[in-house]
């Protein structure tokens, strides 16, 4: 078996499954298998957990950067601009340009500098379910009305954000940054804001459970000055 094979394996797919196939299984896992679904109190499963999240991080960065190699079928006769760069479909940002490969050592929760500033970007009605916007920079942006039901927003940055009825269902917020976002009658049910920044967001009106049962993870999640569903401001 070859390291491709093993990669492959890693992540439970076949060899030669599509991109995004590829990202598909390395958000379900690492949904999985995130450090912070360990208790703490159990160092073994944390470093099991750890190992298992490098050993993915591994599988996919090296298998999006097979993917990224340019291949060598333009004709040399035409000139550097008829070249085009071999990119996953982004059907969420047109314009932006793809995601650099990160090295295979490094974790994919650190710091994701090589991706697009995304700051201000407009999503308003978009369909956004299941995409994976970690590590990204998009405060300001505007979500109004956007679905992102399952979306991968470990670590994003919504810094002023305005996500106004937009759907959060079941979304995965852990550490994001979400201070001073619109969050109005955002559905918010299932969602994991754990270790989140939502001091001064504002979250009038959001759906949070049904009758007097939260069904909203903030374990860890900074509330200073968040205005609260009901209206009030948590001290």
């Amino acid at each position: 078996m070859n390291k491709l094979e093993e990669y492959y394996k890693v992540l439970g797919l076949e060899p030669g499954a599509s991109l995004e196939e590829v990202n598909q299984a390395y958000k379900d896992l690492a949904f999985i298998w995130h450090p912070d679904r360990i208790p703490k109190d159990n160092p073994r499963l944390q470093q099991k957990a750890e190992a298992k999240l490098k050993e993915i991080n591994q599988a996919r960065e090296e298998l999006r950067s097979q993917r990224s190699k340019p291949q060598n079928t333009t004709p040399q006769s035409k000139p550097p601009s008829a070249y085009s760069y071999q990119r996953p479909p982004r059907p969420y940002y047109q314009s932006a340009p793809p995601a650099r490969p990160t090295s295979s050592s490094q974790s994919h929760y650190q710091t994701r500098s090589p991706y697009p500033d995304m700051s201000g970007s407009d999503f308003r009605g978009a369909d956004l379910k299941e995409k994976d916007f970690s590590g990204r920079n998009l405060s300001n942006a505007n979500f109004t009305q956007a679905n992102l039901s399952d979306a991968f927003l470990h670590r994003v940055n919504l810094q002023g954000a305005i996500l106004e009825r937009a759907n959060l269902f079941r979304a995965n917020l852990l550490e994001a940054n979400l201070s001073n976002a619109n969050l109005r009658e955002a559905n918010l049910i299932g969602a994991d804001f754990s270790g989140a920044n939502l001091s001064g967001a504002d979250l009038t009106g959001a759906k949070i459970g049904f009758d007097d049962k939260i069904m909203v993870k903030l374990t860890g999640a900074l509330l200073s000055g968040t205005i609260l569903p009901d209206g009030r401001v948590h001290q």
